[in-house]
């Protein structure tokens, strides 16, 4: 059986290394993703019920048709919570396959055996796939 050269050794490791990286760089632009999503559902909906408040302060019947489409500007709001299982779903796979890689490829670190993050418990947090009113799953 041939030897094998060091270099042929050195090459998977620079390839689990790379691959690595990118996993760390997908999860941490899931989490810059999940805090802008969140600092934008926040602010609109602080806006929409501004407006509401600002609609029944008038009091007038005519109202009615804006205050029935600001309200269904909030439901389709909730978006955001969806989006922020998805995304912290994701994340936690990708740092699993990130840790679960350095594992095997790089063996335990100086200081003992790596911690690796666990997988998800489920496989898609979100059955969901469109907005009606009342239809909203939270978790």
């Amino acid at each position: 059986m041939p030897h094998a050269e060091p270099q042929d050794a050195a090459l998977p490791l620079l390839l689990a290394a790379d691959l690595q990286d990118h996993l760390m760089v997908a999860g941490h632009d899931l989490e810059r993703l999940q805090r802008l999503l969140a600092d934008t559902c926040d602010t609109l909906m602080a806006r929409f019920h501004g407006a509401l408040g600002q609609i029944d302060a008038a009091g007038t019947d005519r109202l009615d048709g804006a205050r029935s489409q600001l309200a269904e500007a909030v439901t389709a709001l909730q978006f955001q919570d969806l989006a922020s299982q998805l995304i912290a779903h994701t994340h936690q796979r990708l740092r699993n396959c990130a840790d679960l890689l350095a594992h095997d490829a790089f063996g335990p670190d100086a200081e003992g055996e790596a911690v690796i993050a666990p997988p998800p418990l489920r496989p898609n947090p979100v059955t969901q796939d469109e907005m009606d009113a009342g239809s909203v799953e939270l978790f």
